[in-house]
């Protein structure tokens, strides 16, 4: 018995020193993993930055190409017809979608959903406009667009706005 005792004097000190020295050792290579964690973050993060604001920038100049004044001025022509330049409005919309398709891996899916939203309205307010004149038929895209709760191109830049002030 007396054996027995003399063994857990030395033992039990011994894995209390064990274990206290695990547990530190372990808060220590927690928290070297957690710094290295924050060095990493801030590396990328120095390397994303751009691409996000870069990603907003090409964004905005998507719905900026998107809107009717722009897609009047560049697409109308006076020997075209409304039908033409029907066409020519949906098919430029969806060129420049999916030229900044890409865009989506570097904005919130929230924002992304917005985007899409917008280029899907925008080609249902042209898709459904009727008019005699291209003159007529731009004028009429125009006051379906006002005629709605909220210009889907304007909303779109604002979503765009906020989520890049986020950033800042």
């Amino acid at each position: 018995m007396e054996a027995f005792l003399d063994i857990l004097k030395y033992t039990i000190p011994a894995l209390i020193v064990f274990a206290t020295v695990y547990f530190l050792f372990k808060k220590f290579l927690t928290q070297q993993y957690q710094m290295e964690l924050l060095k990493y973050r801030q590396s990328q993060s120095k390397e994303i930055i751009p691409l996000k604001l870069q990603a907003y920038e090409r964004l905005m100049m998507f719905c900026e190409r998107i809107s009717v004044d722009n897609l009047s001025y560049r697409l109308s022509f006076p020997d075209m017809t409304i039908q033409d330049l029907r066409n020519a409005m949906m098919v430029a919309i969806q060129q420049e979608y999916e030229h900044n398709i890409s865009q989506q891996v570097y904005v919130s899916d929230n924002l992304w959903k917005i985007i899409q939203l917008a280029k899907d309205q925008m080609q249902a307010i042209i898709a459904e406009t009727e008019a005699t004149t291209l003159a007529e038929f731009i004028a009429n895209v125009r006051i379906k667009i006002a005629s709605n709760k909220v210009d889907p191109v304007v909303y779109a830049k604002l979503a765009i706005r906020d989520e890049a002030q986020l950033m800042m």
